[in-house]
């Protein structure tokens, strides 16, 4: 190449595309196309485990919002509302579940194991582990959307509440943030009603151990004595190794067993 001074403007033969490129491999110091290709895939295999770790997070996030946006799509759609008897949030709660259902299949394998022990009709008390990001639960509802045909109502935190945009996520899902009182009313209405006793204290730290950090959260308990039905446990496999979050384990838990 005639470019010693590094300018492309005294080689005239060559195109200016074809000369960026020729200055590209002398300041990368690489020969050839095949030793750039090699360091691209170098690149590649260096980058990756954190693409795993940063970005994919972010596609569940911009999945989220894509739901939100088809719950606004529906909401104006007015003539889907004689398609469904019942509510005109159904067919949209369908629609999601299957969509969820379908991510959860492909991007984890996710299946479930025990779900005739939840009810086809009547209340019950669902208490779950959470993982640094509860995907696990949110298919979990699809499943028992898709197969009971049943709404599972969720005790979320109050940040969920405070987040741009997800009002009618909630509301169609039927998220509430407490208290008690709201919770023993779900129960009585017949509802299923999901909690994680560890909320976020949990979601905060992703390792191998699966420390249950409920503190002195025990108001599910309280709960169900008072709506008088039966708790059912639900553990996901795998759901801290799926999603890792930074910081280090505090020692100041308490242990359930």
């Amino acid at each position: 190449m005639q470019a010693h001074n590094g300018s492309c403007d005294i080689a005239p033969s060559l195109s200016y595309l074809t000369c960026l490129m020729e200055l590209l491999l002398d300041w990368l110091e690489l020969d050839n196309l095949e030793d750039y290709l090699n360091y691209l895939d170098y690149l590649m295999w260096v980058f990756t485990p954190l693409i795993i770790v940063f970005i994919l997070p972010f596609i569940i996030v911009i999945f989220l919002y894509l739901s939100i946006l088809f719950l606004h799509v529906y909401k104006r759609k007015n003539e889907l509302k004689e398609a469904y008897s019942n509510s005109i949030w159904d067919g949209a709660r369908k629609t999601l579940a299957t969509l969820w259902d379908g991510h959860a299949t492909i991007w984890h394998g996710y299946e479930i194991y025990g779900l005739e022990k939840v009810p086809e009709s009547g209340p019950a008390l669902i208490v779950y582990y959470h993982g640094a990001l509860p995907i696990d639960y949110y298919y979990f509802v699809a499943k028992v959307i898709l197969l009971k045909g049943r709404t599972c109502h969720s005790v979320g935190d109050h940040f969920l509440f405070k987040i741009p945009g997800f009002k009618p996520l909630l509301e169609v899902f039927s998220v509430i943030h407490g208290p008690q009182e709201e919770c023993v009313k779900a129960l009585k209405n017949g509802h299923l009603l999901a909690i994680s006793p560890g909320g976020v204290r949990e979601a905060l730290f992703s390792d191998e151990s699966y420390i249950i950090m409920w503190g002195n959260r025990t108001g599910f308990a309280q709960v169900a004595i008072d709506a008088q039905v039966s708790i059912i446990p639900m553990f996901t496999q795998n759901v801290r190794e799926g999603f890792r979050s930074l910081g280090f384990l505090r020692k100041n838990y308490l242990l359930i067993s």
